[in-house]
């Protein structure tokens, strides 16, 4: 038979033991939770940089394009740099999006220089804006990571 002053310093020391570890769990989960928020919201920030970036540099190029049917090749690596990164961070359909935006890109450099009344003529033609298939890419993407 097990003497009662015992048996009640064993049950406060096993409500303590049980308490603390409930505390320890729910503070490291806390921690955990609030981190794994801080790397999603990290990374969604990080690649709307990287897609802003591109969609920059892709329209600067391809107005160029429209004017100049000549171009050096360093005027574009800084486009391939960052449809490189894409491969790193994106979806495949990101990365294809991109990809077909860099060859549209080149297509019009090699292609007679445009005037402005040629212009006119493409605004209701879906060639006129290559990276509408890219930035709705992005958008869903960025939607999945949990961006506004």
């Amino acid at each position: 038979m097990m003497d009662p002053a015992y048996l009640s310093a064993f049950a406060a020391l096993a409500g303590s033991t049980i308490g603390g570890l409930t505390s320890l769990t729910a503070s490291w989960l806390t921690h955990y939770v609030q981190f794994r928020a801080q790397q999603r919201a990290h990374d969604v920030s990080r690649r709307e940089q990287l897609y802003a970036t591109f969609i920059d540099e892709a329209s600067r190029l391809y107005t160029e394009a429209y004017e100049h049917d000549e171009t050096e090749a360093a005027k574009l690596v800084n486009l391939y740099a960052l449809v490189s990164k894409m491969r790193i961070l994106s979806s495949p359909r990101i990365v294809e999006s991109a990809d077909m935006v860099v060859r549209v890109i080149i297509e019009t450099y090699l292609a007679p220089n445009k005037t402005l009344r040629d212009v006119v003529e493409l605004l209701d033609n879906e060639a006129m804006n290559p990276l509408r298939t890219f930035s709705n890419a992005c958008r869903e993407e960025l939607r999945g990571r949990g961006a506004a």
